[in-house]
């Protein structure tokens, strides 16, 4: 069966209004933090050209601000600009090089802004402070609203003369339409508040004024929130109501989605790993049943048969795939080939794509070094070379990959019986499962360009004199280490003990966080689930704090609550010794209180800072008879995403 034939739907053509696309899968608006100075930048054409090339049925770019009271980030493209034009002009060129469509959408944000950047104050439907923002914003009067309206027709126009195919309204998730479209930020006794038709006033005069600008052969969409998940907020049965009279007007040409508030339930826009892929469905398949225009579907698709099956099953007509193709830009390519196992398939980690925007850097990727720095050309491969890699960790892999990839010779070397290092480790836990893909892209990409992998083979500097290599790259990884305070007790173990099974703590547990992610919740569910009565203590201000930037944060909450899973803060541990029982007495201090007491556990599982397996780096550089490099961990213990790049860096280097 040929891979169109596989995926009945995916591959099929279809109309937007004026625009056919040759597929339907979508590279649908998210961030970038990519504009410079308010203007879109080469790094932008780059990026939508890479999925393009890569096969995208339809790109639809990241938000266009519309008014200078619109300015929530940093790096946000200024569409109300006349400057914008000419980097449009470089995108849309960029994008229709490869023969695929290309959409701007435009926005204001309203309320789920900051006037710190602007200096101007925030404008929304009704002055109800946004959660994240935390500042009151102005209500609009009439005056103000016309503003609103001209400035969209304003950045529309741009968007048509910088050549790009149709525009979208972002009245979704961040979003002044969103304000006024929702009952919970809109209180307006006006004509554009109270009823559903008032409160969609804005939006269909948007869409009226916009339509007016593009004329008829560009193509017009409108992306709608399904459920806001807040209190007194939209919920489906109000969207569908709002699809009909977007379609009613005659000027749309097909409806975008997405679920949740970009603030208050962020959550569950970008979801991660914890939320099942597909889990958003329920919103276009009910406007697909209320309306006759095209359908996108959004909601974690990692592969192209879970979106094949939700065009099958009639949920939408289209299907947004954002973290799939930041992964691999050639996600459709290799779908349409049938090559579909070849697709570096998303974590939904969201620790290089949300959480670098959630810190004001570019987006990147945890298992795609490329992604970020597409404009940037790589060197052309020097003579190909006899390459060693030691390590079969996340940098050890992509160190292997890239470097046969560019055509070195390269073997392998994993002491362990099986590659993945503590990546493996980490995905053996509750809902971190999907993990395993980064190390099970890295080795496809191996075997793929012909790496040679020796697991059970322990790696010393005699064993690797005698193989001869022009170069060395170790990935050796990093061990536990043991807190000061911990001295030679049996019972006081590291996390990595726990889940690699040299030890099975029982009873009373007291998980010590000071990495402030995964590594001390994911321990903490895993006992739980075995029984133990876990409580989980952290000096910071909130267990797991970075697992805030990945919006994994909401989600562990709910689960150590449903497991009762304690959690106590600002607390460090001062001493641990043998109880008379053979248990472990604990000696805490609350820095805010000054407050100190010893507690008693049957165990103690530490969630601390590791130290560098380094012993070989040193001989080798010390001995200077090889060329040797090292990445990840065994440089500085960190988290993949460092190892990943710094395999791609040495890789190149070579």
């Amino acid at each position: 069966m040929s891979a169109t034939g596989r995926y009945r739907h995916l591959f099929r053509p279809l109309r937007l209004g004026p625009v056919t696309v040759a597929n339907r899968i979508v590279f649908s608006a998210h961030l970038t933090n990519y504009a410079e100075g308010g203007l879109p930048t080469e790094q932008h054409a780059a990026y939508y050209a890479a999925r393009a090339a890569g096969g995208a049925g339809l790109i639809i770019t990241e938000e266009h601000s519309t008014h200078p009271t619109d300015w929530p980030y940093e790096k946000l493209i200024h569409g109300f600009h006349p400057e914008v034009v000419p980097g449009y002009r470089r995108i849309t060129e960029a994008v229709h090089a490869h023969g695929v469509p290309i959409f701007a959408q435009l926005n204001h944000n309203g309320g789920q802004a900051s006037g710190m950047y602007s200096r101007l104050p925030v404008w929304a439907p009704s002055p109800v402070p946004d959660p994240l923002f935390r500042e009151v914003p102005k209500a609009v009067d009439h005056a103000e609203i016309d503003e609103v309206v001209a400035g969209y027709a304003t950045v529309a126009r741009h968007c048509r003369d910088g050549g790009f195919d149709g525009v979208e309204l972002q009245c979704s998730h961040s979003s002044i339409v969103r304000g006024f479209l929702s009952p919970a930020t809109n209180a307006r006794t006006d004509e554009y508040g109270g009823a559903l038709p008032n409160r969609a006033r804005l939006l269909l005069r948007l869409v009226a004024a916009v339509r007016e600008v593009i004329g008829p052969d560009l193509a017009l969409g409108v992306r709608l929130c399904g459920d806001e998940l807040i209190d007194g907020g939209t919920t489906i049965d109000e969207t569908v109501a709002v699809a009909r009279l977007v379609e009613a007007t005659g000027a749309v040409d097909y409806v975008n989605t997405s679920i949740g508030v970009a603030t208050a339930t962020l959550h569950m826009i970008e979801a991660s790993m914890s939320v099942p892929p597909g889990y958003a469905l329920f919103i276009p398949s009910a406007l697909r049943k209320a309306v006759e225009l095209p359908v996108v579907g959004v909601g974690r698709f990692k592969d192209p048969v879970q979106a094949d099956r939700a065009l099958a099953d009639g949920h939408a007509d289209l299907i947004g795939v954002v973290r799939g193709q930041i992964a691999d830009a050639e996600f459709a390519a290799k779908a349409r080939s049938g090559h579909a196992a070849d697709i570096r398939t998303c974590l939904s980690c969201n620790q290089e794509c949300v959480g670098r925007m959630g810190l004001n850097r570019w987006l990147g990727c945890i298992e795609n070094p490329r992604t970020g720095k597409e404009s940037v050309p790589l060197p052309s491969p020097r003579a190909a070379k006899r390459v060693v890699v030691v390590g079969g960790g996340p940098g050890g892999l992509q160190a292997a990959a890239t470097a046969a990839q560019r055509g070195h010779r390269v073997t392998l070397l994993e002491r362990r019986a099986t590659t993945g290092g503590q990546v493996a480790v980490a995905a053996s836990v509750p809902q971190r499962a999907e993990f395993l893909d980064v190390v099970r892209n890295s080795l496809a990409e191996c075997r793929r360009y012909g790496v040679e992998v020796r697991t059970g083979e322990h790696a010393t500097a005699e064993s690797l004199r005698a193989r001869r290599p022009d170069v060395v790259v170790l990935a050796t990884g990093a061990r536990p280490q043991r807190p000061h305070w911990a001295g030679d007790l049996a019972r006081v173990v590291d996390v990595r003990d726990v889940l690699e099974g040299r030890a099975a703590p029982s009873g009373q547990v007291l998980v010590v966080d000071e990495l402030g992610f995964h590594q001390a919740s994911s321990v903490a569910e895993l006992l739980a689930d075995r029984g133990c009565a876990v409580r989980i203590s952290t000096p910071g201000m909130v267990v797991g704090q970075d697992l805030g930037i990945t919006l994994d944060l909401e989600s562990f909450a709910v689960r150590a609550a449903a497991k009762s899973i304690e959690q106590t803060t600002d607390e460090v541990v001062l001493d641990a010794s043998a109880a008379d029982d053979g248990r472990v007495r604990v000696q805490l201090l609350k820095h805010t209180t000054g407050a100190s007491g010893a507690e008693v556990f049957d165990w103690v599982v530490c969630a601390t800072h590791q130290e560098p397996e380094e012993e070989l780096w040193l001989e080798l550089s010390a001995s200077g008879e090889l060329p040797v490099h090292r990445v990840g961990d065994c440089v500085a213990p960190r988290r993949a995403h460092a190892a990943v790049l710094e395999g791609h860096r040495a890789a190149v280097a070579l």
